[in-house]
């Protein structure tokens, strides 16, 4: 970040004076001044005023900025890093540094709560199948031909790759995870985030066992996948929102059926583990 940046302005001062008293004489807590300068600086990283890679200022240059002493900025430089925005290398001269998270951030306590509420591999997947035909129908009506091009690579050259290396199931989440993030809503993106790893992991046991099961029956599901991801494939390009849904709605529902068949008590804590 550089001094333009801070010529932005802003005077954490300004909070002290907020009302304690409203709505039936409950007390609102007034915010301290860490949380202050906290919330202007988190703003201004969601603004894109501070990027991924960033360094903040020194500390000098941020105490006059905000008006703090420096234990109140390293309280809110602190605030900053448990919410993982901010990564403070201790020693190193450089100081603190944006680190804009991914759902990687919320993945793993959503993880926790479904493995506490005893959630199972088919919650997962009925989960999915309510948002990747959603997405698949955002794509196609919305979508880059850029994004067309990047999903029918992972078709062209990943997944035939992963599939002669033994690694099909982790391309396979991934293709599904690209599609629904190519789709451009961010809400169904970080679910689709929040669930890859639980997706992912499963995937790949299953298709471990498949294929040391019965390598036959494997590649005749494998193909059987290309197929359906190519015709997806071809309902986005041809703009067809309608198609796309309902395609991958019968191919999630298909995929359920194949993965988690026979495996629907499996829980969450048991993938994790």
């Amino acid at each position: 970040m550089t001094d333009e940046v801070l010529a932005t302005g802003f005077d954490v001062r300004s909070g002290v004076g907020f009302d304690t008293r409203a709505g039936g004489g409950r007390a609102i807590r007034t915010p301290k001044t860490a949380e202050l300068v906290a919330r202007k600086l988190r703003r201004m990283i969601v603004d894109g005023e501070l990027k991924d890679g960033d360094h903040l200022p020194h500390e000098a240059s941020l105490m006059e900025h905000f008006s703090v002493s420096r234990p109140t900025l390293r309280e809110a430089v602190r605030v900053l890093e448990a919410e993982r925005l901010v990564e403070v290398r201790r020693g190193s001269r450089s100081g603190a540094r944006i680190c804009v998270p991914g759902p990687e951030v919320v993945a793993r306590p959503a993880s926790l709560l479904l493995e506490l509420a005893g959630a199972t591999v088919a919650d997962v997947y009925v989960a999915r199948e309510a948002v990747e035909p959603a997405a698949a129908r955002l794509l196609a009506e919305n979508g880059s031909e850029e994004a067309f091009d990047e999903l029918e690579r992972l078709v062209d050259e990943t997944i035939p790759s992963s599939f002669a290396d033994g690694t099909l199931g982790q391309a396979a989440a991934m293709f599904h995870l690209r599609m629904v993030q190519l789709a451009g809503n961010s809400s169904l993106a970080l679910i689709a985030g929040m669930l890859h790893e639980i997706y992912e992991r499963h995937t790949m046991n299953v298709t471990r066992e498949s294929m040391q099961r019965d390598a036959e029956k494997y590649e005749d599901h494998y193909k059987v996948f290309v197929r359906s991801q190519r015709k997806l494939i071809r309902l986005l390009r041809a703009r067809d929102g309608e198609g796309a849904f309902t395609h991958w709605q019968k191919h999630m529902a298909a995929a359920r059926e194949l993965v988690v068949g026979g495996r629907e008590d499996v829980e969450v804590r048991d993938i994790l583990d």
